[in-house]
């Protein structure tokens, strides 16, 4: 008797992981990841800082899909750089975008 209790219990447990993981899964993607943060984000913003030469950080994301770590950098003039950033905080990528051409969300609902 007391196995078909720890056989239910199984059963009864895995849906439940099942049906958790398919909610989670099914949670819409508004584009916000994760941000760096503590000493990660200091190495990150110091080693994107290095490349665009200068700046002020304005966003961060670990598990970026195009690197390990990305970095916004908002230049003086306006204009903002993506630098991608691998593990060992190297610089494997940039794009930069002029002035005005941020076309993602805030996440602000603007």
């Amino acid at each position: 008797m007391n196995i078909t209790w720890i056989g239910v219990a199984t059963a009864v447990g895995g849906a439940a992981v099942a049906i958790a993981t398919g909610i989670a899964s099914a949670q819409p993607d508004d584009g916000e990841g994760t941000p760096i943060t503590g000493e990660a984000l200091t190495k990150a913003s110091q080693a994107a800082l290095a490349f665009t030469g200068g700046g002020t950080v304005t966003g961060s994301e670990v598990g970026d899909e195009e690197s390990y770590y990305e970095v916004e950098v908002t230049k003086a003039d306006g204009s903002q750089v993506d630098v991608q950033l691998d593990q060992s905080f190297a610089v494997v990528g940039g794009k930069t975008d002029p002035a005005g051409a941020d076309t993602e969300p805030d996440g602000d609902g603007n």
